[in-house]
């Protein structure tokens, strides 16, 4: 994929609230020829995620969807360079729409035909999140989900894009994120996420 396309998966109980709009002010900066897709999560439930790898009344190898969300959120993923995750800051972490999303790449990995772990390495991950706290470090466990997910297969991690907001409309008056905006996705050379520890111990 020569040409970079940017999916960005937005996870609020909100339908334009701060991290929306605070992704759309980054998402402004991208060249025109940039192709951009927006999927509000609110729009496509997934169902609760079953974990059936040790199952053995059932296949492990799952099969791919076909003509449903998981399906359309799937396709979106894979035709996406850059996946920019847009989720308020709920609980210290990622939203329970976005962290379902990610619980499907879990499902993913055990369709065969994809390869998905081959296919996402090397894509960039982003994220984007609007929290009260005025201390970014009460944030620290949603980005750690994201990099560390990211370090997994690996894909590149370009970080997370923090404004403060707690009112609908509170981000715009953010001056410091909205300059940090202009910029966000301009980063070169983003490195691959690594563990912050010293390796993973992955048992299938």
């Amino acid at each position: 994929m020569a040409t970079r396309s940017f999916l960005f998966v937005h996870g609020s109980a909100r339908p334009d609230g701060n991290t929306a709009m605070l992704a759309r002010k980054a998402a402004e900066q991208l060249p025109a020829d940039v192709e951009q897709r927006w999927i509000d999560l609110a729009d496509h439930p997934l169902p609760d995620f079953k974990d059936l790898r040790h199952d053995d009344s059932v296949p492990r190898a799952r099969p791919r969807p076909e003509g449903d969300t998981e399906a359309l959120l799937l396709d979106a993923t894979l035709a996406a360079t850059d996946i920019v995750i847009a989720s308020p800051l709920y609980w210290y972490s990622v939203s329970a729409t976005v962290k379902r999303y990610l619980d499907y790449w879990d499902a993913w990995l055990e369709v065969p035909e994809l390869s998905f772990k081959d296919e996402m390495a090397g894509r960039t991950l982003w994220g984007v999140t609007a929290l009260a706290d005025r201390n970014e470090a009460a944030a620290d466990p949603l980005v750690g989900t994201l990099r560390n997910t990211a370090a997994f297969f690996p894909m590149r991690f370009g970080g997370v894009l923090f404004g403060n907001g707690t009112r609908p409309g509170h981000v715009l008056n953010d001056t410091e994120a909205l300059a940090r905006a202009k910029t966000f996705f301009a980063q070169e050379d983003v490195p691959l996420a690594t563990f912050p520890f010293t390796s993973s111990d992955y048992s299938e």
